[in-house]
This record gives structure tokens, C-alpha cells and sequence, in this order.
């Protein structure tokens, strides 16, 4: 029963994929879904993430710290400023060029976990980075967004910091203590988290874009060429800055996967409780999709392409249980 629930949560580009073209079609499927409803999903696939977490995931980067350092600090300044760049570059209305910078403000999420593992890629690095991230959205995330988009769209500069709190740090938090205090319970929940993340982050992807589709449309080819840049950007900087950095290609494999994607579920929870208008989420929902699926292709390719005595080069692996 467990590897089939794994099997079916590292499907996870399929299940972004067919969600959005059923709510593309069939949008009001999906109509009830928002608000408080994107919100708890969100907190609720966050304490998936943090009850698969150890106290020893944190201490990694005292054992390691370059790899580490480098993709947190490639998190937090290639996909800003690249964020920032392209909205003003393809001059996208306000309301879409904030939501391109908050998604590019977001920590890294669980798929880049999810993705990392199909690559073959430094797991421990992976699930290392996406927590030392995740703890530090709680400022970087708000600092960063709002120095970059001001008061645009009627941000709620408080909102941010509170909803960072409230749906990323208390869950993961939560999860870490359910791990260390109630391993039995947390074993079992592991089983089944990652599915259930995977299917929360389709339905918040979905209800998006589905009720934003005619702004999907209107903007066409402008929004889904800065989404997608972005997330090239993140995957090609993060890969050659790890590789100069550790000269390990797997290092390199796996900082590309951790800053070429966002925690675009923060990022549209973040856009739609703390911006007046509601395209300000839109990028982030196809940032859900754009970057599942640049991901997938790469973890197809490295995947087989990575020799064993590479992967046992890894640099902290060695710590994964």
C-alpha cells in the first residue's frame, strides 16, 4: 500500500497537468474551492512537509554548509531579481507582474523533493534546502516582495508576514514535533502525505487558473513566456552556480530542481489574501504548472545520465536515514 502511494505522488507533474485542463475547461467544477479552503490546504500539505522532517535536516548545513548556502542564496536572489526583471521586461499589467515577483519571493516547495528523488539527485541536500528555505520565507518572502513591488495592487504588507507565519512555519513546526514526540502516528502519516500534498496543490493550482482563465487569455503569450523564464533561470543559475561553487554534478542537478521551483502554493495563497485584485495569483498557478513540468523533463534526462560513482560522491547523502 505504501509504494502505492508513493508511486502515485511522484506522478505529480501529471496531476498539475490534469487538473488545470479540467479546470480549463470545466471551471466552475472548481468554483467553491478558494479562499479559507486554498488556505488550509495549503498549511495542510505544509505539515505534510514538516512531519517528514528531523531536527537533523537543520544541523546538516553546520556538516555541509556550501552546498546548502548555495542554493538558499540562489533561492532568495536569482528568482527575485529574475521575478522582478521579466514582469517590468514583457511590461505585463501590474496585477500579473506582482504575482510573477511574490511566486519568485517563495521558499522551495516539496516537489522540488519529489523531482530531486526521480533525478537521482542528493535527496538530503534537496529535503535540507527546502527546510533551511521554508523557515527563512517567514521574512525573506515579505522583506523581498515588498521591496520589490512597493505598495502596487493594495499589497497588505503585515498580511504577508502573518500568512508566512500562519500557513508555512506553525504547520511545518507542528509536523517536526509530531515527528520527534509521536514517531508511530508520524510513520503512518508519512505514507500518506506526499499523495495528499500532490492532490491539495492540483486543486489550488486548478481553482486558479480556472477562475482566472480570461486573464490567462488576455495575456497570452507575455505571461506564460515570464513564467517560464523564470523558472529557466532558476534551473540553469542554480545549476552552474552549484557547479562552480562544489564542482559536483550532482550538487549542481540538485540546486537547479530546489531554485527552479517555488512553493507556488504559498505564492497564490500569499497573492490572494493580501492583494486587492485577484490576478495577482494567476502566475502563481502557472507557475505550479510550468515549473512541475521543466522539472519532469530534466529528472527524465538526468536520471539516466547520472553514473553510480557520482551519486556516492554526493556530499552529504551519506546523513539521509
Amino acid at each position: 500500500m505504501a509504494s502505492l502511494f508513493e508511486k502515485a505522488a511522484l506522478l505529480f507533474p501529471l496531476w498539475v497537468i490534469s487538473g488545470v485542463t479540467f479546470s480549463w475547461f470545466f471551471p466552475s467544477v472548481l468554483h467553491g474551492f478558494k479562499g479559507p479552503w486554498i488556505t488550509y490546504s495549503l498549511g495542510l500539505t505544509m505539515l505534510g512537509m514538516g512531519i517528514s522532517l528531523r531536527t537533523e535536516d537543520f544541523t546538516r548545513v553546520f556538516k555541509a554548509p556550501k552546498p546548502i548556502l548555495i542554493g538558499v542564496i540562489g533561492q532568495y536572489t536569482i528568482m527575485p531579481l529574475t521575478g522582478w526583471f521579466l514582469g517590468n521586461f514583457f511590461q505585463l499589467p501590474a496585477p500579473l507582474a506582482v504575482g510573477i515577483i511574490v511566486v519568485s519571493c517563495c521558499p522551495g516547495g516539496v516537489a522540488s523533493n519529489v523531482v530531486s528523488f526521480l533525478a537521482r539527485g542528493d535527496l538530503a541536500l534537496s529535503v535540507t534546502m527546502t527546510a533551511i528555505s521554508t523557515v527563512l520565507s517567514v521574512l525573506m518572502t515579505p522583506l523581498l516582495t515588498l521591496w520589490l513591488v512597493g505598495n502596487s495592487v493594495g499589497a497588505n504588507a503585515s498580511g504577508l508576514f502573518f500568512d508566512t507565519v500562519q500557513v508555512v512555519i506553525l504547520p511545518v513546526i507542528l509536523g517536526i514535533l509530531l515527528n520527534r514526540y509521536t514517531p508511530k502516528f508520524a510513520e503512518k502519516v508519512k505514507i500518506v502525505s506526499p499523495l495528499i500534498a500532490v492532490i491539495l496543490i492540483t486543486l489550488i493550482v486548478a481553482s486558479i487558473i480556472g477562475s482566472g482563465k480570461e486573464a490567462v487569455i488576455r495575456s497570452g503569450f507575455h505571461l506564460i513566456s515570464s513564467v517560464f523564464l523564470l523558472h529557466i533561470s532558476g534551473y540553469f543559475f542554480g545549476y552552474w552556480a552549484a557547479y562552480f561553487g562544489t564542482k559536483s554534478f550532482v550538487v549542481a542537478r540538485t540546486v537547479s530542481i530546489e531554485v527552479g521551483m517555488q512553493n507556488s502554493g504559498l505564492g497564490a495563497v500569499l497573492s490572494r489574501n493580501n492583494f486587492s485584485d485577484p490576478l495577482v495569483a494567476i502566475p502563481a498557478a502557472i507557475s505550479s504548472f510550468v515549473h512541475s513540468l521543466i522539472g519532469s523533463v530534466l529528472a527524465g534526462i538526468w536520471r539516466r545520465s547520472i553514473p553510480q560513482e557520482e551519486r556516492e560522491k554526493s556530499l552529504i547523502s551519506a546523513d539521509l536515514p
